[in-house]
């Protein structure tokens, strides 16, 4: 293929040929590398969400989501004393849709905070403007108020921040790295590392140094400030064992190790470091529940009914939209809901 003369390939192009170049010169680079430099690319680059994009999340699906996410976030501020100067916050906030359903919500229940959004990619920020013009956008959590309790929502956010990744090998354990080799990317296995604990050769374990050190940034502002932060994510409960970094491209599973860039790539949340990282910070935890379980408790089957109630033509769609959300086999088992919660604030709902 040629290119004019003042034009070049597609990014997503350069960026494989850079990580190529990068990796012949220095040698293979970190799972965590490849990740974290194919991601900030895609997002950086489109609006990833719905029937023309890649994937669909839970906001998109039914306005019933963000409606009960800023319900559950109203009324833990009511039944915290209506703290004056509360921010509501989300990581990752796509394209708005969330907030937008969940501000309408707060505001139903008498809670109008102003809004903060941690955001890097120029095309969702763009999206999430014409949403909720009067936000404010910050690249990471550090810039956040420091004056008051902070209401964090983070839905599909810690899923796409990068891992590392290593392998039992039969002379011990080795991090897998990432090379390249005629027109792909392919995973070997490095250097020798200090032994986690003994396993079967070919077992692989992950872990996510940057979700650790979000989900501790985020909860010692909660404990210093009040408030309280709901994480949904697909996941485990309990940290394990297994492979299960992925790439979405076109709502269907791809190859990771094609065409950096032009694919999300994501991995299981670990819930029970994520946990860990936020107590240690100086917060409290409830949770992990299941979504299904924690829609459930919220009351996604009153709002069902009164929607359909309200649009019986819809009835069929509304229903639909409630198990996808909350069915075993949909997103209802495999997602999960945690709350980091701030020492002296309520017990939140749904957990």
């Amino acid at each position: 293929m040629t290119f004019p003369p003042d034009s070049g390939p597609p990014a997503s192009g350069r960026l494989a040929e850079r990580l190529a170049r990068l990796i012949a010169a220095s040698g293979p680079i970190s799972v965590a590398h490849y990740m974290a430099e194919a991601n900030a690319h895609y997002y950086g680059t489109r609006d990833p969400l719905g029937a023309a994009g890649d994937f669909t999340t839970a906001p998109e699906i039914s306005q019933m989501f963000g409606e009960l996410c800023g319900l559950w976030l109203a009324d833990l501020w009511l039944r915290a004393g209506r703290p004056a100067g509360a921010a509501y916050v989300e990581l990752g906030p796509g394209r708005g849709t969330l907030a937008a359903d969940a501000l309408r919500a707060m505001r139903a229940a008498g809670l109008a905070p102003p809004v903060h959004l941690v955001e890097t990619s120029p095309a969702l920020r763009e999206a999430q403007a014409s949403r909720i013009p009067a936000a404010r956008w910050h690249d990471d959590p550090s810039t956040l108020p420091e004056d008051g309790p902070l209401l964090i929502v983070a839905n599909e956010f810690f899923d796409a921040l990068p891992v590392r990744q290593w392998v039992a090998a039969k002379d011990g354990w080795r991090e897998l790295l990432v090379t390249h080799r005629g027109d792909a990317f392919e995973r070997v296995p490095g250097p020798r590392v200090p032994a986690p604990y003994d396993a079967d050769p070919g077992t692989v374990v992950e872990a996510s140094p940057a979700s650790v050190a979000v989900m501790g940034d985020i909860a010692r502002r909660i404990a210093a400030q009040g408030g309280a932060a709901l994480i949904v994510d697909y996941g485990h409960e309990r940290s394990g064992v297994g492979d299960t970094l992925q790439a979405v491209s076109a709502h269907a599973f791809a190859d990771p190790w094609r065409e950096p860039g032009e694919r999300d790539l994501t991995a299981h949340v670990d819930f029970q470091a994520l946990a860990e990282a936020a107590r240690a910070a100086g917060a409290d935890v409830c949770g992990p529940a299941t979504q299904g379980d924690w829609l459930k408790a919220m009351g996604i089957d009153t709002r069902a009914a009164a929607l359909a109630a309200a649009a019986p033509a819809r009835a069929g769609e509304i229903a639909a939209a409630r198990d996808r959300l909350t069915g075993a086999e949909q997103m209802g088992k495999l997602f999960k809901a945690m709350a980091v919660v701030a020492p002296g604030w309520p017990r939140p709902g749904g957990f």
